[in-house]
């Protein structure tokens, strides 16, 4: 008992009050996330749409999360954290109830585009918090614990988006901009604007005032941009679980019901064993666990060319899960590192970019290989896509770690705080001076 006692402080203490807040509100939101999850049966359905309607509605609502990453991450380094946030989160709430009300395909598309944009304009706002909030030698449970959330989130809402859709469509929409809203009242009651207003220098680029020098400090970073195409490739790989491997399934006569079971293992390995990564993976090299990880999907994607039971498809998903697993949290802590303080709107939104270009491209890509090489080029494909991606990022790593470690800010000299003004030690975390004044470096 008192070892579970110590794995769980371990695990969850330490972090500041506001990152609390923002977790509750990721898991709020994702446990009312419905309309993605059954958006393409729904226009099919109820609203009568072809296949290739439906599928431009999706697009559109791609190319509106593609430009509300980069307009989100833009804005909460000009305007705001919080602002952009709230308005993000409001507008989608209000999209999503017209999505649930209006029936024609252009309408439905134009809403589509709206909802993508407000979405996804919330992300980049919201990692800038999580990083200003959190200090560096916490980011990894940090992320870890957050991405635990989002896919318990996910995993709930996967089972009850079934039951609200059964009784009626509408309840889909309305619940989703339901917990949307509470998600907002969350972050405008509990959650202070985080972004730094005090100039700061450092040895890398980015120096001076928050907002300063637009994309054309993101876009000339190549040793950030290097780590966002890696993670391009990476998504690439990943998410062919989404369009290509059902399809693989099918073509193994295997029915729906049975990819929903072997998906879902995604999500149960994640949620019971995601609290245990950080542990894991502390103080080792983020390269090499970056490499490791691209390595373990990689294997775990191939090997789904050798698949063809319900069960040696589960065994491909619970390998290349491992990977998503280490994956993740060192990614987001690796992205908080390399994003200067003036510019983490729009580093994060360049980063978030990447997955929206994933997203759209990857479907393309998976479906031109397998029709023109076969199922198991595409397979083996991607293991090699993973393998590669492993070996640069072993490459690249050394330069990575520099730049981070050149983008540990030092506050401009300004006038001291009376004694009396000086934060509490338990809410130092949750003021905007820069992470990197944080008394330890990350851990991960």
């Amino acid at each position: 008992m008192r070892t579970m006692r110590g794995w769980f402080r371990d695990t969850t203490g330490g972090l500041p009050r506001t990152f609390w807040y923002l977790w509750t509100g990721t898991l709020i939101n994702k446990l009312g996330s419905f309309v993605l999850i059954f958006l393409a049966i729904y226009l099919t359905t109820a609203r009568g749409f072809t296949a290739l309607e439906a599928g431009l509605v999706l697009g559109m609502w791609g190319v509106g999360g593609a430009v509300g990453t980069m307009l989100g991450g833009t804005l909460a380094d000009r305007w705001g954290r919080k602002p952009t946030l709230l308005t993000a989160q409001l507008g989608a709430a209000g999209m999503m109830l017209t999505l649930g009300f209006v029936h024609d395909l252009w309408p439905v598309a134009g809403t589509a585009l709206l909802l993508g944009a407000f979405a996804e304009g919330a992300r980049p706002a919201f990692g800038a918090m999580m990083v200003d909030v959190v200090p560096e030698r916490d980011r990894l449970k940090a992320f870890s614990l957050n991405y635990w959330a989002l896919n318990l989130g996910f995993a709930c809402a996967s089972v009850l988006a079934g039951f609200a859709a059964q009784t009626n469509y509408l309840l889909l929409f309305v619940i989703d901009a339901a917990t949307t809203l509470v998600t907002a009242l969350v972050i405008f009651l509990k959650v202070p604007e985080t972004r730094s207003e005090r100039p700061v220098r450092a040895a890398g680029p980015a120096v001076g005032l928050p907002g300063r020098g637009g994309l054309r400090v993101v876009l000339t970073d190549r040793v950030f941009l290097g780590f966002v195409v890696l993670n391009l490739f990476s998504a690439l790989v990943f998410l062919q679980h989404a369009s290509m491997l059902p399809i693989a399934m099918a073509q193994d006569g295997l029915s729906p019901s049975s990819y929903g079971t072997v998906i879902a293992l995604n999500g149960v390995l994640i949620v019971v064993g995601q609290l245990f990564v950080p542990r894991l993976i502390r103080d080792r090299s983020r390269s090499h666990v970056l490499a490791l990880a691209a390595a373990v999907m990689g294997v775990g994607f191939a090997l789904t060319a050798f698949a063809g039971t319900a069960w040696l498809y589960a065994l491909t998903v619970l390998i290349w899960t491992v990977g998503e697993m280490l994956n993740s949290p060192s990614n987001a802590t690796l992205l908080g590192e390399l994003s200067p303080v003036a510019y983490r709107g729009r580093y994060q939104g360049m980063f978030s970019l990447s997955w929206q270009v994933a997203a759209a491209a990857g479907p393309v890509l998976g479906g031109l290989v397998r029709q023109q090489a076969g199922n198991t080029a595409l397979w083996l494909g991607c293991g090699a896509v993973g393998g590669l991606v492993a070996l640069v990022h072993l490459i690249s790593g050394p330069a990575r770690e520099r730049q981070a470690a050149a983008l540990r800010p030092a506050v401009a000299p300004a006038e001291p705080l009376p004694a009396t003004a000086m934060p509490k030690p338990a809410e130092t975390a949750t003021t905007a001076s820069p992470p990197a004044l944080a008394a330890a470096r990350s851990t991960s």
